[in-house]
């Protein structure tokens, strides 16, 4: 497989060094390559999908992936696409976090292939050892003050000021490129497109530490083609952590996918061949209302981050939600879809009027606009359709004892729990 024409079909190639070049080794030989995350969180997020599953590709067409984990890096603070200063993090944070981060990255690349295993390697190993003598002699040296200024990532930050701590990654970057290329014979770094001029300088680095054949590469940043940032929801960002992000809202993020978005995001974000995707084009076109191409993205993209099950799991919860009948719902796919919509803790009761409770779950301003909701049959419990305005909701009702999905309208939920 051509691995740079499959990249350049999904719109995942954006920049790259001697393309020519890089294309012949591809094609002759195994080729070490690696994309590095620096770990600024106990959990990456979708923003790091895209180069997670391009070392993926990589992998898939013969090549040896290397996830480099930033546990040195991660002590400093990248200044790329950023215009204020990161806060730094404590020396047990980062080591956490690093865990964290090679726990997630295990879930995706192959570590046990018999020619072209993965590998996962924390850039602290060598950066800790460093010495401030070695490291201005040895490293610093082959940087000049105008070559950084130049690169965008600084430039960009020089208004508002930048630290010589976040100034001084891009040598640290470089350095890492130099060390895998020392050590693993790697000849490629790929990353976002923010990340680009921290390539190149990488590049020029090992050229003036020994030389050798290497290759740079960048994928574009996603954005929507609404103008709205990628990777947002109203709740916040789409972390690939089930426990900060639950296996449903990160379907639902992808199911809400805007037809504009959704072919280019399914060759983003999913193994599915051109054939597939061209007959989910030719599907949205001819049929846009059925969604089909925005279920197929919800469901490859959570497969591959979740697993099997979890789809098996969230399409349980969207099917029950649509039809009403959540009493099919296990108490943890329960809870899971309580935690996408608004809900309300209310105390222990024999029974509670079911106007108090809509009021109570933010479905209705008022008791005298619940009483109109609940006239005009737009109330549901459970799934079941209430029409008394003196409805007590018994103790009887409660899923697993404790918990009530009310509904106002099509799409108005709020779940009542309890206690």
């Amino acid at each position: 497989m051509d691995v740079l024409e499959e990249l350049e079909y999904r719109g995942l190639l954006h920049q790259v060094t001697n393309r020519e070049k890089l294309s012949e080794k591809l094609a002759s030989e195994r080729v070490v390559l690696y994309c590095g995350f620096d770990p600024t969180a106990d959990s990456l997020h979708i923003g790091s999908l895209l180069p997670i599953l391009t070392l993926v590709r990589f992998q898939q067409a013969g090549h040896r992936s290397i996830a480099l984990v930033g546990g040195g890096t991660g002590l400093i603070g990248d200044p790329s696409g950023r215009s204020s200063e990161r806060s730094l993090n404590g020396p047990e944070t980062v080591a956490a976090w690093t865990d964290s981060l090679k726990r997630q990255l295990s879930r995706f690349l192959d570590f046990e292939a018999p020619e072209n295993a993965a590998r996962l390697i924390s850039n602290y190993d060598w950066i800790a050892p460093l010495d401030v003598i070695s490291f201005l002699r040895d490293v610093g040296k082959h940087f000049t003050v105008n070559y950084m200024l130049a690169k965008d990532s600084v430039d960009s930050r020089l208004a508002n000021g930048i630290s010589f701590t976040e100034f001084s990654y891009m040598i640290l970057q470089s350095y890492d490129f130099h060390k895998l290329h020392e050590e693993y014979g790697c000849s490629l770094q790929i990353g976002g497109s923010d990340q680009w001029g921290n390539i190149t300088a990488g590049l020029d680095l090992i050229g003036k530490m020994g030389g050798g054949e290497a290759f740079g590469m960048t994928m574009p940043l996603v954005t929507k083609s609404d103008g709205k940032k990628f990777g947002k929801s109203e709740s916040g960002a789409i972390w690939l952590d089930r426990n900060k992000t639950t296996a449903y809202q990160f379907y639902q993020f992808w199911l809400n996918t805007d037809d504009a978005d959704v072919v280019r995001f399914l060759k983003y974000f999913t193994f599915l061949s051109r054939e597939e995707i061209a007959a989910l084009e030719a599907e949205l076109q001819a049929s846009p209302e059925k969604r089909i191409a925005q279920k197929t993205l919800a469901r490859e993209v959570t497969r591959i981050v979740h697993g099997p099950e979890a789809v098996e799991s969230v399409e349980k919860i969207t099917q029950s939600l649509f039809s009403g009948d959540v009493s099919a719902l296990g108490e943890d796919e329960l809870l899971e879809a309580m935690q996408d919509m608004a809900s309300a803790v209310v105390k222990e009761a024999d029974g509670s009027l079911l106007i108090d409770l809509l009021v109570a779950a933010n479905l209705a301003p008022s008791k005298r606009q619940a009483r109109q909701d609940i006239e005009s049959g737009a109330v549901y419990v459970n799934g079941v359709k209430q029409s008394g305005i003196d409805t007590v909701i018994g103790a009887d009702q409660r899923l697993h004892g404790k918990y009530l999905i009310l509904r106002r309208g099509k799409k108005n939920y709020s779940g009542v729990r309890f206690e």
